[in-house]
């Protein structure tokens, strides 16, 4: 592996675990309806699990309610188990061929748990960029002792500082998403 490589195996890695964080907070609840609350809740489609937007069209038809229609009618009863075993305190209910969900307003304890949740997954969003980090100083490390190949001390010092620099602009990438969840939360 080339200097070059490493840093950007290391980039990568923490973009991914940024997207995984975006994806995570675009589903914790608000005060009002989104398709985003829904879209990734796994539902047992014939054994196999699937996310609910592969399976039904999803829209918000008003502020406070999410409609749900299924491609599939069978799948009708396997998609209300998986929104009501979901740890989103909804309640789905069955009007024809479509599943209706009216969002509640969010009680001040309800608020304060999802800020909590909000958090928790950022720090887990963080122990990911930590870990890119760790891997990517191990094949630092790593240069100097390949056969063939001879890099001076000071250049796998500079990679390690570039790799420190990466990991504290993802970190405060996820702190402001976090941030920005959290609010929204309390104020909507």
């Amino acid at each position: 592996m080339t200097p070059d490589s490493i840093l950007m195996d290391a980039e990568m890695a923490m973009e991914k675990a940024l997207d995984y964080l975006k994806n995570e907070l675009r589903g914790l609840r608000t005060g009002r309806a989104s398709t985003a609350l829904v879209e990734y809740i796994k539902v047992d489609y014939y054994g196999s699990p699937t996310d609910l937007k592969s399976l039904a069209s999803i829209s918000v038809p008003e502020p406070s309610q999410i409609l749900i229609k299924p491609f599939d009618a069978g799948a009708m009863n396997e998609i209300r188990k998986a929104i009501e075993t979901s740890d989103l305190g909804l309640n789905p209910m069955a009007d024809g061929k479509q599943i209706r969900i009216n969002i509640p307003a969010l009680s001040g304890d309800r608020r304060k748990q999802l800020v909590a949740h909000a958090k928790k997954v950022g720090e887990e969003a963080k122990v990911t960029l930590r870990n890119a980090r760790r891997d990517a100083n191990k094949h630092a490390d790593n240069l100097s002792k390949q056969p063939g190949t001879n890099y001076p001390e000071d250049e796998i010092e500079t990679l390690k500082s570039e790799i420190q620099d990466l990991l504290k602009k993802h970190e405060g990438v996820a702190d402001t998403l976090v941030e920005d969840k959290s609010k929204e939360i309390l104020t909507v």
